[in-house]
């Protein structure tokens, strides 16, 4: 799975909407839309506060994971 796919994944695993977590991280919805739309990728620093506020590691968000 993608970064892309990842957040996603792990954003409705905590039952989150995209304007919760967008407020938890301090950006827009429209943002954690295009990271989740592999259209933008974030920051380190953005990256780090997704995984903090996801409760996971950074290093889990950009592992690509094999669909086998």
């Amino acid at each position: 799975m993608s970064l892309a796919e990842n957040v996603r994944t792990k954003r409705k695993q905590a039952k989150m909407t995209q304007k919760q977590l967008a407020k938890k991280v301090g950006v827009t919805s429209s943002y954690i839309s295009q990271i989740e739309n592999d259209i933008k990728d974030p920051t380190m620093r953005v990256g780090g506060k997704i995984a903090k506020v996801l409760g996971c590691t950074l290093d889990d968000l950009i592992k690509e994971k094999s669909a086998i």
